[in-house]
């Protein structure tokens, strides 16, 4: 990089949602994307200044909890539905993260979720606020795109 060229931080409220390869709506948020790798310690016979730390399976400690304004798109709703009817439907869930311009610069790839909780908007006639429905995903691992 060049004296004087400067690199800022990608802006969190630029990004998108795909599901199956297909962008639904606009969210006004996304969380959990966590993965964690477990770790098992043990000692080692002989070694006695530190425990040994092997690598374990990976987690993903937490849902992947999507929020957005409600609109007529009843795409998530309706994924939940099939869901609690007992049609299991796993789709591939990815997260956009866009420049600027509007251009994909990160990709978060979550490979077979399942909608597993839908939240409706709450109401009070004293607010003026926008209906936020949620989704919460279970999922079967990252991956990077």
């Amino acid at each position: 990089m060049a004296l004087g060229e400067r690199k800022d931080p990608y802006l969190s409220f630029r990004f998108t949602v795909e599901v199956d390869q297909q962008v639904v709506a606009a969210f006004n948020e996304v969380t959990g994307l966590d993965v964690e790798t477990e770790v098992e310690n043990f000692r080692e016979g002989g070694v006695n200044l530190h425990e040994q730390q092997l690598a374990g399976p990976n987690k993903f400690p937490s849902r992947l909890v999507l929020k957005r304004g409600m609109t007529d798109d009843d795409t998530l709703w309706a994924w939940h539905q099939e869901v609690t009817q007992g049609k299991i439907s796993r789709k591939d869930v990815s997260i956009l993260l866009l420049d600027s311009t509007g251009e994909e610069q990160w990709r978060w790839n979550f490979r077979q979720a399942l909608p597993v909780k839908w939240t409706g908007p709450q109401f009070r006639a004293s607010n003026a606020e926008i209906a936020i429905e949620t989704l919460e995903l279970v999922h079967k691992g990252l991956v990077p795109g």
